[in-house]
């Protein structure tokens, strides 16, 4: 308790401490304030002798604006030019020093890639006629742009629309280039933007004269010939230093389509064409009609080639093959023996063409893709496009597409694995995952089914259902990367639907799991390498790793026993080959943007997509429309004549011929899930009934007709 009579101390000296401390601060603060107000009062004198009225305001105020505008233009250029850029990373100038010629699997030549960029000749020594040929049909103002011509955009897009159609390109040399270069031919905005920026950096980077020598030496000639110095040799067996004036009008026609002017396949076409050329020559003033009379009179002529077109595109995804496996190697002079049978190559050609031809423009499709597989693993086919000349991007082996329910089935080996049966049962009900709510195809619901029917029917809630409530998503994706599978799998839980972007290869390559008993690591391209002096340097065989087991045996045996019933009763009965028993899997993106039919039987196993560059959708294509149709033709042609057998899991490789009665039954049950059940004909009246149980009548009551019927009986007939 505190003395009352003691003193207090007293806290004074500390409080006058605090008082000095708060006047301090007030003091400074005013007068820092006050200070900066001067300040600013001067600089807004100082200001305003600057400021404007009347009609310089106005003028003032737009290039403010124009600045603001601007600096977020060069922001936002800024940003779509770094992916650009990011594409010139590393050494492009660097030409390729691999020399390669493949053989087949028989041992025949079938092409070459690499040893074209070697035979290069210097622009100065190429002829004249040849460089105004191809400037004044390429690029007319090549020496007055700077990589993208303006004028020339502009008058091609009125040509184009004087013609309602596109007769004109407006493409200077420098962005074809840049396109051969870095990119692919993919129809995208993306690709377009990239493309401008990477002509502008190629015209800081290189010369004129630079930038006309790559585009000649690496531009596609057709014939499966890079370049115009080796088109030269391979269209009129000479150099390029000895071309007439029309053989180089027909050079110079080949850069716009080289398959379609290719004078090796269609002499009068390309004579046409080179026609155009010199008409092109004599309108951009680099020639008059009196120099180019006698090349419009004696048109050039080729020496004889087999028309035998080239697998161009196995032999580009072969030749990466090439150079993956021999990049360590000390000769990069090469010849490789492939694993391509030439004839499942143009059967593949010929399928996905004719269907193209027949139901391309009823169903709003225009490209496709095709990789046939043998069952150990060799690559028998490869078809990345329509037209190679057209378009080299390989829509095969670089587009990933998303697989809509043709990935399904590695669901379901998951599943499989995890001690699930086909006889399995799950619920098909509504299911909502995360505010994720999948539906099935036809909007509805059939209740407790088991795991056949459900991939049978292609039902989308019950993988959904087993990938939430049994398997979870990192058990899928590892079983499917396992598969040999290189594209990026989600790990969404969308991915059980198919939402990642797999390529055809892949979708071949995953597939062929199944065909070949559950071993993954089987796929090649080539089976040897060797020098020209005859050493091997590679044999897959000795030097490849062992196929690893990624899929028990029971898991495989449940899984194809499923498959094989799609094709018979499923969603894929179009993909149903005659007398031979095959599993395959449809599969539908949404807005039928992507469409695949993936099967196999006991000897190949084939991937086929049907969709459009620029991912626009088609109408209303399934999976068991166009591809499962493609699928079966090729694949009718693929077993003739040869040993069938059966697939891992299913005994007979032979089948039996479906009673009409199970047809009409599945039918009736609606087993599509990619696509509705076909329309049942309308039921008919009953007096129509009537009559026509009267006409049958009739006709069992009438004689029988035999050759020597006599002439009344059968007039009275």
């Amino acid at each position: 308790m505190e003395n009352p009579f003691e003193p207090r101390k007293s806290n004074a000296p500390h409080a006058s401490k605090l008082l000095e401390l708060d006047a301090w601060i007030d003091s400074t603060l005013y007068e820092a304030g006050f200070s900066a107000g001067e300040r600013w009062e001067r600089i807004t004198i100082f200001f305003r002798r600057f400021r404007v009225y009347g009609w310089k305001r106005a003028i003032v105020e737009l290039l403010s604006e124009g600045m603001t505008l601007g600096t977020a233009g060069c922001v936002l250029l800024l940003a779509l030019a770094m992916p650009a850029f990011e594409e010139t990373a590393g050494n492009w100038r660097a030409q390729a020093d691999f020399a390669v010629t493949f053989l087949d699997r028989y041992g025949n030549e079938i092409g070459q890639r690499g040893i074209i960029q070697r035979d290069s000749v210097p622009i100065d020594e190429m002829p004249d006629q040849v460089i105004k040929a191809v400037l004044a049909t390429e690029d007319r103002r090549f020496y007055d742009h700077y990589g993208i011509d303006f004028l020339g955009l502009a008058r091609a897009l009125s040509e184009n629309v004087r013609a309602n159609s596109v007769v004109q390109g407006g493409s200077t040399i420098t962005q074809q280039l840049a396109k051969n270069l870095f990119l692919s031919n993919e129809r995208t905005i993306e690709r377009k933007v990239k493309e401008a920026f990477l002509s502008l950096w190629l015209e800081m980077n290189l010369s004129k004269k630079e930038i006309l020598q790559l585009y000649l030496d690496r531009a596609y000639m057709g014939g499966g010939t890079f370049g115009i110095t080796a088109a030269t040799d391979f269209y009129f067996g000479k150099g390029i230093k000895d071309v007439t004036l029309a053989e180089a009008a027909m050079l110079a026609g080949l850069f716009k389509a080289p398959a379609r002017y290719a004078p090796h396949v269609d002499l009068p076409a390309a004579r046409a064409r080179a026609n155009e050329v010199l008409t092109n020559m004599v309108q951009a003033g680099f020639m008059t009609e009196g120099q180019v009379i006698a090349a419009r009179r004696a048109p050039a002529d080729v020496v004889d080639r087999d028309n035998q077109k080239h697998p161009d595109y196995f032999l580009d995804w072969a030749f990466e093959e090439v150079k993956r496996i021999a990049a360590t190697m000390p000769s990069h002079s090469l010849v490789a023996r492939t694993t391509i049978d030439l004839n499942i190559q143009q059967a593949a050609e010929e399928s996905l063409e004719f269907h193209l031809r027949q139901f391309g423009e009823d169903y709003g499709v225009k490209q496709g893709a095709i990789v046939v597989l043998d069952n150990d693993g060799s690559v028998r086919a490869i078809v990345g496009g329509r037209d190679y000349g057209t378009s080299q991007f390989n829509r095969a082996t670089s587009a990933q597409r998303q697989v809509g329910s043709s990935f399904k089935p590695y669901v379901y080996a998951t599943a499989m694995e995890h001690g699930f049966t086909p006889d399995s049962v799950i619920s098909d009900a509504p299911i909502t995952w995360n505010r994720w709510t999948p539906k099935n195809y036809t909007r509805g619901y059939s209740g407790r089914m088991t795991l056949s029917t459900a991939l049978i029917k292609s039902i989308n809630t019950v993988p959904v259902r087993l990938a939430k409530e049994h398997l979870s998503i990192p058990p899928i994706k590892e079983l499917t990367e396992s598969f040999g599978i290189e594209s990026p799998v989600f790990s969404d839980k969308t991915m059980v639907l198919g939402t990642s972007g797999l390529t055809v290869l892949d979708q071949a390559t995953g597939y062929n799991v199944f065909a070949n008993g559950g071993f993954a690591g089987t796929r090649h391209g080539i089976t040897q390498l060797a020098t020209h002096s005859g050493e091997v340097v590679y044999d897959w065989r000795r030097d490849h790793p062992e196929p690893r087991r990624v899929l028990s045996e029971q898991a495989v045996r449940s899984m194809n026993s499923i498959m094989v019933q799609i094709p018979e009763r499923g969603t894929g009965r179009r993909a149903a080959l005659e007398g031979i028993r095959s599993a395959g899997k449809t599969g539908t993106t949404q807005a039928y943007k992507d469409a695949w039919y993936v099967g196999f039987t006991g000897n190949y196993t084939a991937a086929v997509w049907f969709g459009n560059d620029e991912s626009t959708s088609t109408r209303n294509m399934t999976g068991g429309s166009l591809p499962a149709m493609t699928w079966q033709r090729l694949m009718t042609y693929a077993h003739q004549n040869i040993d069938l057998k059966p697939i891992p899991g299913i005994d007979d490789p032979f089948i039996e011929k479906p009673e009409e009665e199970e047809v009409a039954a599945a039918d009736d049950a609606g087993e599509n899930g990619d696509e509705p059940a076909p329309d049942r004909p309308p039921i008919m009246s009953a007096a129509t009934t009537v009559l026509l149980r009267a006409m049958a009548d009739r006709f069992r009551e009438a004689p029988d007709l035999r050759p020597d019927g006599d002439i009344e009986t059968l007039s009275a007939l």
